[in-house]
């Protein structure tokens, strides 16, 4: 290794060493062994929401190669569902106007499902017209957010989706539901838990298949989580249910094993922690993927992803974006490839 600091040997050495385990492994599924409690689901979907929700509140337009390059090496990591972009006015969101660039460039992975958000039917039509097989409408348990989001009442919101719902059953597409402030509001601060099955409800029985839960700022705790989970459950089987934690106050990792003690088994999250809220003020990023699916690996519960293929991902948008990454477990284990044949050297 030549003259090489005996620290960076050190660190070297302790990668290689995580990397046997189960929890950095590059394999896809760790091995055979009983989950960390009873009653945990075997296997969680994760939902990459990087390339979406990761990037939309980034200042600076983030090239579309960039973007194209970021997706294509996400699903080369396994990972079963990426959120690719939003079809929404480049007025209200700039940095997803490439939406039909992106989605038409992408490469399909088999078994990869790409939806993409649509807030109404011109949305929805521009996504079809791109080549998407799977939307997403996004709705919130506060009114307060739902007006300043996009631009409408709960109630009207609800109308919108509506014509996705039917537009995209007619065509025989899937749809999936988002539910904001699932946790708390920027406005309007606790949301009842009640309201939130509420809407909840109304997405899956408008033909939603699946409704994910957003703690949009990150203030939820295990227990205010179960609060709401125990009230959306009686509206909506836990098999229909997601959670979207942000990690503002470092809750996310703790609030999504309590959803998955209540049997809640897809997860969102997004590569390095990227993201926030353009309309929910010191919103912080999303839950580091990496860091659910080495808490996964660790409790021997399947995801079919590849943690390192992951990492390294989060390393080439955190360059692009020049920016360090926000997962705890890259910070502490993820050396780039180029890096560690240049100390071999």
């Amino acid at each position: 290794m030549g003259n090489v600091p005996t620290a960076v040997k050190h660190c070297l050495s302790y990668q290689h060493l995580l990397k046997d385990q189960i929890w950095i492994s590059d394999a896809t599924s760790p091995p055979e062994q009983e989950s960390y409690a009873a009653g945990l689901p075997q296997h969680v979907k994760i939902v990459e929401v990087g390339p979406r929700d990761g990037l939309q509140n980034e200042q600076t337009f983030v090239p579309t190669d960039v973007k194209i390059e970021l997706i294509n090496r996400l699903s080369e990591a396994g990972l079963p569902a990426i959120e690719v972009t939003s079809f929404v006015s480049s007025r209200w969101v700039p940095q997803m106007s490439d939406h039909t660039e992106v989605m038409q460039s992408i490469k399909k992975y088999p078994g990869v499902r790409y939806p993409v958000l649509t807030p109404n039917i011109q949305g929805f039509n521009s996504a079809i017209a791109a080549g998407a097989t799977e939307v997403s409408v996004f709705g919130a348990a506060s009114q307060s957010f739902s007006e300043r989001n996009i631009n409408c009442s709960i109630e009207e919101s609800m109308k919108k989706f509506e014509d996705v719902v039917k537009a995209a059953c007619n065509l025989s597409l899937p749809v999936r539901g988002y539910v904001s402030c699932a946790l708390g509001c920027p406005y309007e601060g606790d949301i009842a838990a009640p309201k939130v099955a509420e809407v909840s409800k109304r997405l899956y029985s408008m033909g939603c298949y699946e409704v994910s839960l957003g703690d949009t700022i990150g203030v939820g705790t295990p227990g205010s989580m179960r609060t709401m989970l125990d009230a959306v459950m009686k509206e909506v089987p836990v098999s229909s249910l997601a959670v979207h934690c942000h990690d503002t106050y470092g809750q996310a990792l703790a609030n999504i094993l309590t959803a998955m003690e209540m049997g809640v088994s897809v997860v969102d999250c997004a590569v390095a922690g990227l993201g926030g809220c353009p309309y929910a003020n010191g919103a912080t990023g999303n839950v580091a993927t990496e860091d659910v699916i080495y808490m996964l690996n660790g409790m021997g519960i399947h995801t079919g992803v590849n943690l390192h293929k992951v990492m390294e991902a989060g390393n080439f948008i955190c360059s692009a974006l020049n920016k360090k990454t926000n997962s705890k477990v890259a910070q502490a284990s993820f050396v780039p490839q180029n890096e560690i044949y240049a100390l071999h050297d």
